[in-house]
Protein backbone atom coordinates (compact mmCIF):
# COMPACT_ATOMS: atom_id res chain seq x y z
CA UNK A 1 0.00 0.00 0.00
CA UNK A 2 2.71 2.46 0.78
CA UNK A 3 4.25 1.77 -2.56
CA UNK A 4 1.15 2.58 -4.30
CA UNK A 5 0.84 5.77 -2.45
CA UNK A 6 4.36 6.86 -3.17
CA UNK A 7 3.88 6.00 -6.61
CA UNK A 8 0.43 8.05 -6.82
CA UNK A 9 1.71 11.08 -5.18
CA UNK A 10 5.15 10.83 -7.30
CA UNK A 11 2.47 11.13 -10.28
CA UNK A 12 0.55 13.82 -8.95
CA UNK A 13 3.18 15.97 -7.61
CA UNK A 14 5.68 15.54 -10.91
CA UNK A 15 5.73 18.63 -12.99
CA UNK A 16 3.57 17.60 -15.90
CA UNK A 17 0.63 16.99 -14.03
CA UNK A 18 0.90 20.02 -12.43
CA UNK A 19 1.45 21.74 -15.13
CA UNK A 20 -1.77 20.74 -16.52
CA UNK A 21 -3.59 21.33 -13.23
CA UNK A 22 -2.39 24.96 -13.61
CA UNK A 23 -3.78 25.11 -16.99
CA UNK A 24 -6.85 23.78 -15.61
CA UNK A 25 -7.32 26.47 -13.06
CA UNK A 26 -6.31 29.50 -14.25
CA UNK A 27 -8.92 28.76 -17.08
CA UNK A 28 -11.81 27.84 -14.39
CA UNK A 29 -10.66 31.11 -12.66
CA UNK A 30 -11.14 32.81 -16.33
CA UNK A 31 -7.62 34.35 -16.18
CA UNK A 32 -6.07 36.00 -18.88
CA UNK A 33 -3.44 33.29 -19.04
CA UNK A 34 -3.22 31.76 -22.90
CA UNK A 35 -0.83 30.26 -25.33
CA UNK A 36 -0.45 31.70 -28.29
CA UNK A 37 -2.30 28.89 -31.19
CA UNK A 38 0.92 29.22 -33.31
CA UNK A 39 3.01 28.04 -30.22
CA UNK A 40 0.72 25.13 -29.08
CA UNK A 41 0.77 24.00 -32.63
CA UNK A 42 4.73 24.03 -32.61
CA UNK A 43 4.99 22.36 -29.04
CA UNK A 44 2.47 19.43 -30.61
CA UNK A 45 4.44 19.15 -33.55
CA UNK A 46 7.70 18.48 -31.94
CA UNK A 47 6.50 15.93 -28.67
CA UNK A 48 4.74 14.31 -32.00
CA UNK A 49 8.26 14.14 -33.90
CA UNK A 50 10.13 13.42 -30.61
CA UNK A 51 7.97 10.80 -29.90
CA UNK A 52 7.65 9.35 -33.35
CA UNK A 53 11.36 9.60 -33.65
CA UNK A 54 12.25 7.46 -30.43
CA UNK A 55 10.21 4.66 -31.38
CA UNK A 56 11.51 4.47 -34.86
CA UNK A 57 15.00 4.34 -33.44
CA UNK A 58 14.19 1.44 -30.82
CA UNK A 59 12.97 -0.69 -33.48
CA UNK A 60 16.26 -0.04 -36.00
CA UNK A 61 18.16 -1.20 -32.76
CA UNK A 62 15.94 -4.39 -32.13
CA UNK A 63 14.97 -5.45 -35.31
CA UNK A 64 11.58 -6.22 -36.80
CA UNK A 65 10.01 -9.13 -34.91
CA UNK A 66 6.94 -11.28 -34.85
CA UNK A 67 6.01 -9.96 -31.49
CA UNK A 68 5.61 -5.93 -32.91
CA UNK A 69 3.82 -7.77 -36.14
CA UNK A 70 1.12 -9.18 -33.68
CA UNK A 71 1.28 -5.90 -31.17
CA UNK A 72 0.08 -3.90 -34.46
CA UNK A 73 -2.55 -6.94 -34.88
CA UNK A 74 -3.72 -6.66 -31.35
CA UNK A 75 -3.88 -2.25 -31.34
CA UNK A 76 -6.46 -2.67 -34.66
CA UNK A 77 -8.26 -5.30 -32.88
CA UNK A 78 -8.47 -3.24 -29.73
CA UNK A 79 -9.29 0.30 -31.59
CA UNK A 80 -12.30 -1.60 -33.40
CA UNK A 81 -13.92 -3.17 -30.72
CA UNK A 82 -13.43 -0.60 -27.52
CA UNK A 83 -15.88 1.87 -29.16
CA UNK A 84 -18.33 -1.60 -29.33
CA UNK A 85 -17.73 -1.44 -25.55
CA UNK A 86 -18.16 2.56 -25.11
CA UNK A 87 -21.10 2.09 -26.69
CA UNK A 88 -23.07 -0.42 -24.76
CA UNK A 89 -22.27 1.17 -21.89
CA UNK A 90 -23.10 5.14 -22.95
CA UNK A 91 -26.37 3.27 -23.57
CA UNK A 92 -26.31 1.97 -20.33
CA UNK A 93 -25.50 4.65 -18.24
CA UNK A 94 -26.63 7.68 -20.04
CA UNK A 95 -29.59 6.93 -21.99
CA UNK A 96 -27.52 8.90 -24.80
CA UNK A 97 -29.23 9.00 -27.99
CA UNK A 98 -27.60 6.49 -30.64
CA UNK A 99 -25.92 9.06 -33.01
CA UNK A 100 -24.30 10.53 -29.90
CA UNK A 101 -23.45 7.38 -28.46
CA UNK A 102 -21.41 6.38 -31.25
CA UNK A 103 -19.86 9.84 -32.06
CA UNK A 104 -18.58 9.49 -28.21
CA UNK A 105 -17.84 5.74 -28.55
CA UNK A 106 -15.10 6.44 -31.37
CA UNK A 107 -13.30 8.53 -29.16
CA UNK A 108 -12.72 6.08 -26.70
CA UNK A 109 -11.53 3.18 -29.09
CA UNK A 110 -9.15 6.00 -30.78
CA UNK A 111 -6.21 7.12 -28.61
CA UNK A 112 -4.63 10.48 -27.14
CA UNK A 113 -1.10 10.59 -28.14
CA UNK A 114 -1.06 13.04 -25.01
CA UNK A 115 -1.72 10.67 -22.69
CA UNK A 116 0.84 8.34 -24.27
CA UNK A 117 3.63 10.52 -23.79
CA UNK A 118 2.32 11.53 -20.15
CA UNK A 119 2.27 7.45 -19.33
CA UNK A 120 6.05 7.36 -21.07
CA UNK A 121 7.36 10.17 -18.61
CA UNK A 122 6.09 8.28 -16.06
CA UNK A 123 7.36 5.20 -16.72
CA UNK A 124 10.91 6.92 -17.41
CA UNK A 125 10.81 9.12 -13.95
CA UNK A 126 10.09 5.38 -11.96
CA UNK A 127 12.58 3.71 -14.32
CA UNK A 128 10.25 1.16 -16.20
CA UNK A 129 11.10 0.89 -19.79
CA UNK A 130 8.95 -0.50 -22.63
CA UNK A 131 8.84 -1.03 -26.17
CA UNK A 132 9.96 2.18 -28.26
CA UNK A 133 7.73 0.32 -31.36
CA UNK A 134 4.17 0.64 -29.32
CA UNK A 135 4.09 4.30 -30.72
CA UNK A 136 3.47 2.30 -34.20
CA UNK A 137 0.99 0.47 -32.22
CA UNK A 138 -1.05 3.79 -31.14
CA UNK A 139 -0.68 5.38 -35.36
CA UNK A 140 -2.31 2.33 -36.04
CA UNK A 141 -5.37 2.81 -32.98
CA UNK A 142 -6.35 6.06 -34.58
CA UNK A 143 -8.72 4.90 -37.63
CA UNK A 144 -10.78 1.46 -36.63
CA UNK A 145 -12.08 3.11 -34.20
CA UNK A 146 -13.75 6.40 -36.58
CA UNK A 147 -15.24 3.40 -38.83
CA UNK A 148 -16.97 1.40 -35.81
CA UNK A 149 -18.16 4.52 -34.81
CA UNK A 150 -19.88 4.91 -38.71
CA UNK A 151 -21.04 1.70 -38.30
CA UNK A 152 -22.99 1.91 -35.04
CA UNK A 153 -24.41 5.68 -35.98
CA UNK A 154 -25.41 3.73 -39.14
CA UNK A 155 -27.18 1.39 -37.56
CA UNK A 156 -29.18 3.75 -35.69
CA UNK A 157 -30.67 5.13 -39.67
CA UNK A 158 -29.59 8.48 -40.83
CA UNK A 159 -26.32 9.80 -39.86
CA UNK A 160 -27.00 13.63 -41.42
CA UNK A 161 -24.38 14.29 -44.06
CA UNK A 162 -26.21 14.34 -46.97
CA UNK A 163 -23.86 13.42 -49.00
CA UNK A 164 -25.21 10.10 -50.32
CA UNK A 165 -21.78 8.16 -49.63
CA UNK A 166 -22.29 6.92 -46.03
CA UNK A 167 -19.90 10.02 -44.83
CA UNK A 168 -16.93 7.91 -44.59
CA UNK A 169 -13.93 10.93 -43.88
CA UNK A 170 -10.91 9.06 -45.53
CA UNK A 171 -9.32 12.14 -45.87
CA UNK A 172 -9.15 12.84 -42.40
CA UNK A 173 -8.37 9.72 -41.27
CA UNK A 174 -5.27 8.56 -43.44
CA UNK A 175 -3.83 12.82 -43.67
CA UNK A 176 -4.93 13.54 -40.35
CA UNK A 177 -1.86 15.83 -39.24
CA UNK A 178 -0.97 14.17 -36.20
CA UNK A 179 -1.28 10.46 -37.40
CA UNK A 180 1.23 11.61 -40.93
CA UNK A 181 3.79 13.52 -38.33
CA UNK A 182 3.84 10.30 -36.30
CA UNK A 183 4.62 7.53 -38.37
CA UNK A 184 6.73 9.79 -40.63
CA UNK A 185 8.80 10.79 -37.73
CA UNK A 186 8.99 6.30 -36.82
CA UNK A 187 10.10 6.36 -40.13
CA UNK A 188 12.66 8.60 -39.79
CA UNK A 189 13.90 7.04 -36.91
CA UNK A 190 14.07 3.64 -37.88
CA UNK A 191 16.24 5.12 -40.93
CA UNK A 192 18.55 6.30 -39.38
CA UNK A 193 18.98 4.23 -36.44
CA UNK A 194 20.91 5.06 -32.99
CA UNK A 195 23.51 6.78 -35.31
CA UNK A 196 21.37 9.49 -36.49
CA UNK A 197 19.61 9.96 -33.39
CA UNK A 198 23.15 10.78 -31.61
CA UNK A 199 23.37 13.66 -33.65
CA UNK A 200 19.94 15.34 -32.46
CA UNK A 201 19.81 14.21 -28.88
CA UNK A 202 20.41 17.32 -27.42
CA UNK A 203 17.00 18.57 -29.05
CA UNK A 204 14.69 15.68 -28.89
CA UNK A 205 15.53 14.21 -25.30
CA UNK A 206 17.09 16.66 -22.97
CA UNK A 207 14.33 19.38 -23.40
CA UNK A 208 11.66 16.50 -23.76
CA UNK A 209 10.11 17.11 -20.43
CA UNK A 210 10.01 20.42 -19.94
CA UNK A 211 8.54 21.17 -23.63
CA UNK A 212 5.85 18.77 -22.30
CA UNK A 213 5.27 20.92 -19.19
CA UNK A 214 4.28 23.81 -21.54
CA UNK A 215 1.98 21.94 -23.75
CA UNK A 216 0.23 20.36 -20.87
CA UNK A 217 0.18 23.84 -19.46
CA UNK A 218 -2.05 24.96 -22.93
CA UNK A 219 -4.13 21.76 -22.61
CA UNK A 220 -5.06 22.75 -19.34
CA UNK A 221 -6.20 26.12 -20.92
CA UNK A 222 -8.23 24.13 -23.03
CA UNK A 223 -9.93 21.53 -20.68
CA UNK A 224 -10.83 23.93 -18.47
CA UNK A 225 -12.24 26.46 -20.84
CA UNK A 226 -14.30 23.75 -22.49
CA UNK A 227 -15.30 22.64 -19.22
CA UNK A 228 -17.19 26.21 -18.03
CA UNK A 229 -18.75 26.37 -21.14
CA UNK A 230 -19.98 22.89 -22.16
CA UNK A 231 -20.32 21.62 -18.27
CA UNK A 232 -23.86 21.81 -18.74
CA UNK A 233 -24.36 19.39 -21.46
CA UNK A 234 -22.40 16.12 -18.94
CA UNK A 235 -25.29 14.22 -17.08
CA UNK A 236 -23.67 12.46 -14.24
CA UNK A 237 -24.39 9.44 -16.17
CA UNK A 238 -21.93 10.69 -18.90
CA UNK A 239 -19.35 12.31 -16.47
CA UNK A 240 -19.59 8.58 -14.60
CA UNK A 241 -19.02 6.42 -17.85
CA UNK A 242 -16.13 9.20 -18.65
CA UNK A 243 -14.19 7.65 -15.92
CA UNK A 244 -15.67 3.81 -15.57
CA UNK A 245 -14.52 3.37 -19.52
CA UNK A 246 -11.27 4.03 -19.23
CA UNK A 247 -10.57 1.90 -16.23
CA UNK A 248 -12.32 -1.04 -18.11
CA UNK A 249 -10.72 -0.15 -21.74
CA UNK A 250 -7.32 -0.27 -19.29
CA UNK A 251 -7.74 -3.37 -17.94
CA UNK A 252 -8.85 -4.59 -21.28
CA UNK A 253 -5.89 -3.42 -22.60
CA UNK A 254 -3.49 -4.92 -19.95
CA UNK A 255 -4.60 -8.21 -20.07
CA UNK A 256 -3.66 -7.84 -24.18
CA UNK A 257 -0.61 -6.72 -23.63
CA UNK A 258 -0.31 -9.51 -20.84
CA UNK A 259 -1.10 -12.15 -23.26
CA UNK A 260 1.41 -11.18 -26.26
CA UNK A 261 3.73 -10.87 -23.83
CA UNK A 262 5.04 -7.60 -23.19
CA UNK A 263 7.06 -5.97 -20.65
CA UNK A 264 5.62 -4.50 -17.57
CA UNK A 265 6.31 -0.84 -19.20
CA UNK A 266 4.59 -2.35 -22.29
CA UNK A 267 1.40 -3.52 -20.99
CA UNK A 268 0.98 -0.36 -18.60
CA UNK A 269 1.79 1.86 -22.39
CA UNK A 270 -0.78 -0.38 -23.98
CA UNK A 271 -3.50 -0.49 -21.21
CA UNK A 272 -2.51 3.59 -20.99
CA UNK A 273 -3.38 3.90 -25.51
CA UNK A 274 -6.79 1.14 -24.72
CA UNK A 275 -7.69 3.62 -21.72
CA UNK A 276 -7.21 6.94 -23.22
CA UNK A 277 -9.79 9.19 -25.38
CA UNK A 278 -8.99 11.26 -28.62
CA UNK A 279 -9.66 14.93 -28.58
CA UNK A 280 -7.62 15.57 -31.99
CA UNK A 281 -8.52 13.16 -34.80
CA UNK A 282 -11.71 11.71 -33.97
CA UNK A 283 -13.83 15.14 -33.18
CA UNK A 284 -12.16 15.99 -36.89
CA UNK A 285 -13.26 13.03 -38.81
CA UNK A 286 -16.94 13.32 -36.19
CA UNK A 287 -17.26 16.32 -37.78
CA UNK A 288 -17.62 15.68 -41.08
CA UNK A 289 -18.66 12.06 -40.80
CA UNK A 290 -22.17 12.70 -38.19
CA UNK A 291 -22.83 16.48 -38.29
CA UNK A 292 -26.04 15.78 -36.29
CA UNK A 293 -23.72 14.78 -33.12
CA UNK A 294 -22.74 17.36 -30.36
CA UNK A 295 -19.20 18.47 -30.33
CA UNK A 296 -19.71 19.66 -26.57
CA UNK A 297 -20.71 15.97 -25.48
CA UNK A 298 -18.07 14.55 -26.91
CA UNK A 299 -15.27 16.91 -26.95
CA UNK A 300 -16.05 18.44 -23.35
CA UNK A 301 -16.26 14.19 -21.99
CA UNK A 302 -12.58 13.33 -23.89
CA UNK A 303 -10.91 16.16 -22.53
CA UNK A 304 -12.25 17.31 -19.53
CA UNK A 305 -13.13 14.67 -17.64
CA UNK A 306 -11.26 11.44 -19.09
CA UNK A 307 -7.65 13.18 -20.06
CA UNK A 308 -7.49 14.62 -16.57
CA UNK A 309 -8.50 11.78 -15.15
CA UNK A 310 -6.05 9.64 -17.29
CA UNK A 311 -3.12 12.24 -16.26
CA UNK A 312 -3.93 12.41 -12.50
CA UNK A 313 -5.04 9.06 -11.41
CA UNK A 314 -5.49 6.57 -14.60
CA UNK A 315 -1.38 6.38 -15.43
CA UNK A 316 -0.87 5.33 -12.19
CA UNK A 317 -3.32 2.62 -12.09
CA UNK A 318 -2.47 1.14 -15.37
CA UNK A 319 1.21 1.20 -14.01
CA UNK A 320 0.14 -1.03 -11.16
CA UNK A 321 -1.92 -3.68 -13.03
CA UNK A 322 0.73 -3.92 -15.40
CA UNK A 323 3.13 -4.62 -12.55
CA UNK A 324 0.00 -7.27 -10.71
CA UNK A 325 0.07 -9.08 -14.42
CA UNK A 326 3.51 -9.20 -15.13
CA UNK A 327 4.74 -9.59 -11.58
CA UNK A 328 7.54 -7.11 -12.60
Amino acid sequence: MNDVLALAGQNLLSPVVLAFVLGLVAALARSDLSIPEAMAKGLSIYLLFAIGLKGGVEVAATGLNAQIGLGLVVGVVLSAALPLLAYVLLRLMSGLDPINAAAVAGHYGSISIVTFVAASSLLQSVGVSFEGWLVAVAAVMEAPAILTALWLASRAGNTGNGNGNGGMPWREISLNGSIVLLIGAFLIGWAVGPAGMAEVEGFFVSPFKGILCLFLLDMGLVAGRGLRNSAHHLRPGLVGFGIVMPVVGGLIGAVAGWLIGLSTGGVAILATLSASASYIAVPAAMRVALPRANPAIYLTLALGVTFPFNLAFGITLYLLMARWLTGG
